[in-house]
């Protein structure tokens, strides 16, 4: 009774000032448009270990599928159910791994599978489009396995790509691995037109798209390899995955730099096309097909590292003396998303594995809410998602001191750590950085040294702290990312 004796005084406020009266944004709505009280805690009770996840959604729930034959389930994107883990006989997707894809394990000298991708096509069955590979070069094997259910048991269909072969190679010449692809990581997709594409390639001779039968996932013939988006001479460029916007028109693609260890520098980039096929460029308007390593180098990261958005890489949001708890968690290496824009709550969201500050190579999967910029770019909050939804908010509540984390645009295994700045009342940006800031109450435009970064403002739960709290999330031309999150004393 008393939360709607609140809410009526508040509209009441709204129409009496005008509308002059900018109400504070806590309706936060979870994906189902249900409203969570922001005085109690989201919890995070089950996370789930999914390396490579990569989403779809059936129903109400959302399935990630991993490397090793690992997958969990979500029906809020914040806990999850451990549905496998490994590639061993029993695996509830696959029980008899050995035998049903005895032909792409063979081949590829190996006992597991790699990232994988599951897509469900006309006739309602779930395809699975898995792939093996040696590891240390790319003897590989990219296959189709089927399912009358998300969850299995599914079939093999058979082997669509070969790579690594000492010998003639899918496009009728002698295989090169310098300019031809690894055959793993794939990433099924319809394009808005509901022709079928994948995406797919790591390191090796880069990132190359090609497209399917609708009617049977498997390519159309005569392609080859496909067309080439990016990468090559062994630039450290994997996980493809597109994603298309219907706000915008753009398709999004997304990769990730860097090696996946924890002192590999994995971090996530993206860019973006007219066409699903491309050609990509990043904001700074550079072709990503001449983002590849320098003649002769294997995984020769400064010939890559000026390309791409840069969404984020290793961080930690440090304690500030005064916070309530001590706690200061951090992200390492975290990378090879997927993504999912959902069509009744227009979010978008990015899901990727990661491992922590202090963790070693343990790693658990993390979601993260998206939004748009003013320069039709997606930027990426800073913390986990917990239902929130982006409001309009008052010069009051966005004023404040903040831990500020600048992502630059190299390859590091530096974790990048917050310093302090403060949003002023008068407009002006004072602390570790100098500049100016406005604000539309949602949108968020910053000037920093002489750079102007374009965002969000949403109010976001900091899991360290326990507490909602404003952050801030933004973009340069020049594909930087910057973040803020409120100081909590």
């Amino acid at each position: 009774m008393a939360k709607k004796v609140i809410t009526c005084v508040l509209v009441l406020l709204t129409i009496f000032y005008g509308g002059c009266l900018k109400v504070k944004a806590d309706r936060i709505t979870s994906i189902d448009g249900s409203e969570p009280d922001l005085s109690t805690r989201p919890l995070f009770l089950y996370n789930a270990s999914v390396h490579d996840p990569s989403v779809i959604k059936v129903d109400d729930t959302y399935y990630i599928f991993g490397s090793h034959l690992a997958a969990a389930k979500s029906t809020d994107l914040m806990n999850w159910t451990q549905i496998s883990r490994n590639a061993l006989p029993g695996n509830r997707l696959i029980p008899n791994i050995r035998e049903e894809l005895n032909e792409a394990l063979t081949w590829a000298k190996t006992n597991t599978l790699w990232a994988p991708d599951v897509i469900q096509l006309g006739d309602g069955k779930f395809y699975m489009y898995y792939c093996a590979c040696e590891g240390s070069s790319p003897l590989s094997a990219l296959g189709i396995a089927v399912a009358e259910q998300v969850e299995g048991p599914y079939q093999n269909l058979g082997i669509i790509l070969r790579s690594g072969m000492n010998g003639i190679g899918e496009d009728g010449s002698r295989y090169n691995a310098n300019i031809h692809p690894n055959a793993i990581d794939p990433h099924v997709f319809f394009d808005k037109e509901e022709r079928l594409w994948m995406v797919y390639g790591s390191y090796s001779g880069g990132i190359f798209i090609l497209e399917l039968d609708p009617e049977s996932g498997f390519p159309y013939p005569g392609q080859g390899y496909g067309k080439k988006l990016m990468g090559g001479n062994h630039a450290r460029i994997e996980g493809p995955y597109i994603l298309y916007s219907p706000d915008t028109d753009y398709y999004y693609l997304f990769v990730t730099f860097g090696g996946l260890a924890a002192d590999g520098g994995y971090n996530m980039r993206i860019a973006r096309s007219n066409n699903p096929e491309g050609p990509y460029y990043d904001a700074q308007g550079n072709l990503m097909l001449n983002a590849r390593g320098r003649s002769g180098t294997f995984f020769h990261d400064p010939s890559i590292e000026s390309y791409g958005v840069k969404l984020f890489g290793n961080y930690q949001f440090l304690h500030v003396d005064g916070e309530p708890r001590p706690i200061s968690r951090g992200y390492v290496s975290p990378g090879h998303n997927s993504a999912y824009y959902d069509p009744d709550s227009g979010k978008y969201f990015l899901i990727f594995h990661t491992r922590f500050v202090n963790r070693g190579e343990q790693h658990e999967v993390r979601v993260h809410q998206m939004f748009i910029n003013e320069d039709d770019w997606l930027v990426v909050t800073p913390h986990r998602y917990a239902g929130e939804t982006k409001g309009y908010y008052s010069v009051n509540e966005i004023v404040g001191e903040y831990k500020y984390i600048n992502h630059g645009l190299d390859i590091t295994a530096e974790v990048k750590q917050s310093s302090l700045i403060r949003l002023n009342q008068d407009y002006t940006i004072s602390g570790n950085v100098s500049g100016t800031w406005e604000s539309d109450g949602s949108n968020l435009t910053l000037m920093i040294d002489g750079e102007r970064y374009s965002g969000v403002l949403v109010r976001q739960w900091d899991d360290d702290n326990a507490a909602w709290l404003m952050a801030f999330t933004a973009l340069s031309a020049k594909g930087v990312t910057v973040w803020g999150s409120k100081v909590n004393r």
